[in-house]
């Protein structure tokens, strides 16, 4: 099954890198001052900056640091930190658009870095080929040890401003560098196509739930309708979420009443996002492909139409996550993730986070095919 191979941040399960900080004292002349925390961590920053060896970090590292150290404290896995070349990525990703050169990015066992242009994008026009070895983006040599998510900030930027790209292509090896303009971009957050053993299956892929994935599952049915598909599965598998939101506009389009979820924020009374009419695609012959990588708002759209009989669950058990996370973009363009409530879909038999939802129609993963082999037999073995 062809993919897109961009690399992202998770949306709202990214695992935080763990930092902790801590503060020293000169035995018996000092006395700490335990006001806030704060005055305690200004103290700490005061006396490294006084009597450490070596010289303190530049811009932002001790901050950063801190703040690592802090939500370390907090103890929950969902409120993170995140640096801000991750932050604009993410940012973008769940916006569905960014400023770039298109491509995506495929990092080989080796470490290196393959570009594979998109079509009618800047670097295909620039004469960038797909298999072509990223050497280096401005300034920013890439080696094994430079993250995806560094790369691609280093190609994102402001529309039309050119970027310098190195490339090593094979088979000859010969070095080339391009100068690409930037252009803005849609990211496709679903693609479709039509199965080639049952041309009437076709086959949504979605692989995050961003602003414009319920738009973009309309277009899609809608494409591959007019290539002959009259049944169609919904792929979540290894759809890590996003934002909780898509996940109810895009439940919506498939149900005709009834509630999709409920949510509790700290000390707020429950919230109850229904369905208000019914959906586009309310008779369209459905099924949905889970697996343990579907998470958070895409276990919100399975759950949504498994409580309510619309769709049944073929693969296997899904992550579990039914929290929602707030997005805060501090003055340096980082961003904190703060977990702020729980969600639940009624009349599921458990909820999602106590262990996932459990599908209808389970496969033996260990078969690349069991999925799709599941689903034309639910639609055409009975």
């Amino acid at each position: 099954m062809s993919r897109w191979r961009i690399v992202f941040l998770f949306l709202v399960i990214i695992p935080g890198f763990i930092a902790a900080f801590a503060g020293g004292y000169v035995l018996g002349t000092c006395r700490a001052r335990t006001e806030t925390p704060f005055n305690l961590l200004e103290e700490a920053h005061q006396h490294l900056a006084t009597y450490g060896l070596y010289d303190l970090p530049e811009d932002n590292a001790l901050a950063y640091g801190a703040i690592r150290g802090m939500l370390q404290a907090y103890d929950d896995p969902y409120t993170v930190f995140v640096e801000p070349p991750q932050s604009e990525l993410e940012n973008n990703t769940l916006s569905g658009q960014f400023g770039g050169i298109g491509v995506t990015l495929e990092r080989l066992l080796d470490g290196q870095v393959v570009l594979h242009p998109l079509a009618d994008s800047p670097a295909e026009d620039a004469g960038l080929l797909g298999g072509d070895v990223l050497a280096q983006v401005d300034d920013l040599t890439v080696t094994p040890g430079v993250s995806l998510e560094a790369i691609q900030a280093a190609l994102r930027g402001p529309t039309n401003l050119p970027v310098h790209v190195q490339v090593v292509r094979p088979p000859a090896w010969e070095h080339l560098t391009f100068t690409v303009s930037r252009a803005v971009f849609d990211i496709p957050s679903v693609t479709g196509y039509v199965d080639g053993d049952l041309p009437q299956l076709g086959v949504l892929v979605v692989n995050r739930m961003a602003a414009t994935t319920a738009d973009e599952i309309q277009r899609t049915v809608t494409a591959l309708s007019a290539q002959g598909a009259t049944h169609f599965v919904l792929d979540l598998r290894d759809n890590g979420g996003g934002l909780l939101d898509a996940g109810v506009q895009s439940a919506r389009l498939f149900l005709s009443s009834g509630t999709i979820l409920e949510q509790q924020y700290r000390g707020k009374p429950v919230e109850r996002l229904s369905v208000d009419s019914p959906g586009a695609l309310l008779s369209l012959p459905l099924v949905v492909l889970v697996n343990h990588g579907t998470a958070s708002a895409a276990e919100l759209l399975a759950g949504a139409l498994q409580a309510q009989g619309r769709a049944p669950l073929i693969g296997e058990p899904t992550y579990g996550k039914d929290t929602l996370q707030l997005l805060f973009t501090l003055s340096d363009g980082s961003s904190m993730h703060i977990t702020a409530a729980r969600w639940w879909v009624p009349d599921l038999p458990k909820p999602i986070g106590e262990g996932g939802l459990q599908p209808d129609v389970p496969v033996d993963t260990s078969q690349p095919k069991a999925y799709l082999q599941a689903a034309r037999a639910y639609f055409f073995d009975r």
